[in-house]
């Protein structure tokens, strides 16, 4: 069984953070562990306080994984601080993983800022060339290259810019783009771009969509699957996923991680 390593924080409503990456690396066949970075209390409605994990404590818990249960492939997604970014940045170089999937998450979908401002630059500086592809939405980009990013032309040139800085690939996510129809999801690599278009799911239930994301592709890498099958099986993954969400809470609620992981 191969085993895929989640670096994030915990969210206590369930729908992202840790908790829908272990279920995603679930529904995909492949073992999850987990770094926790920080502590959230949150549910549908919004995040009501976070604390960091010290970037000691993180430092220990990715070499105990490591070192025992060596991962097939890892993701990082909530950091929340630069103390903990050079953790997990250091920590990457040690154990070397085959590959390193970047959400670059910075604000949860109810608007509150997961990250401070000085981990920021140190995300683009140590994380980024790290990176086997890096997964921002709209306003994740525009502050990962500081131009606007809000249309597929832009989504391409901010992604060809990160790859300029030493990233393998970058998926920017369109789901924030305006309009009803269809979401287009761009990305490049250093061979060129691609465009993946789906239909517009209209929902309040898309809490946890970027994490779901990334770890699915997180687990098909781990699996053995090339990049661009593993960002295709994911985007699916989650087109179904949010299509089936429970309707869970009163805010933005989770979409539905025990749809199934095969493409349809």
């Amino acid at each position: 069984m191969k085993v895929a390593l989640s670096i994030a924080g915990s969210d206590s409503g369930g729908g992202a953070g840790i908790q829908a990456d272990l279920k995603t690396f679930h529904q995909f066949g492949v073992f999850g562990t987990s770094v926790v970075t920080a502590v959230t209390a949150q549910n549908t409605r919004g995040v009501r306080a976070w604390e960091p994990v010290s970037a000691a404590l993180v430092a220990h818990q990715l070499d105990a994984v490591a070192e025992d249960l060596p991962p097939a492939a890892v993701k990082s997604g909530m950091l929340g601080s630069a103390a903990v970014v050079a953790a997990v940045a250091d920590g990457l170089v040690r154990h070397t993983p085959p590959f390193y999937v970047l959400d670059p998450v910075m604000v949860a979908t109810s608007g509150d800022r997961l990250l401070d401002h000085n981990a920021e630059h140190l995300i683009a500086e140590r994380l980024v060339p790290m990176a086997t592809l890096v997964t921002p939405n709209l306003a994740e980009a525009e502050v990962l290259v500081g131009a606007p990013v809000r249309t597929p032309d832009e989504m391409e040139r901010a992604a060809r810019a990160l790859v300029s800085r030493g990233a393998a690939a970058v998926l920017v996510k369109g789901g924030h783009l305006p309009g009803e129809g269809e979401v287009v999801d761009v990305l490049v690599t250093r061979a060129g771009a691609r465009r993946f278009g789906h239909a517009r799911v209209v929902t309040r239930s898309a809490h946890g969509t970027g994490c779901t994301l990334s770890s699915a592709i997180t687990a098909s890498l781990a699996l053995g699957a090339d990049l661009e099958q593993s960002v295709g099986r994911a985007l699916d993954y989650v087109h179904r996923a949010l299509r089936e969400a429970p309707g869970l809470g009163g805010g933005y609620g989770p979409l539905n991680h025990f749809v199934s992981s095969d493409p349809v």
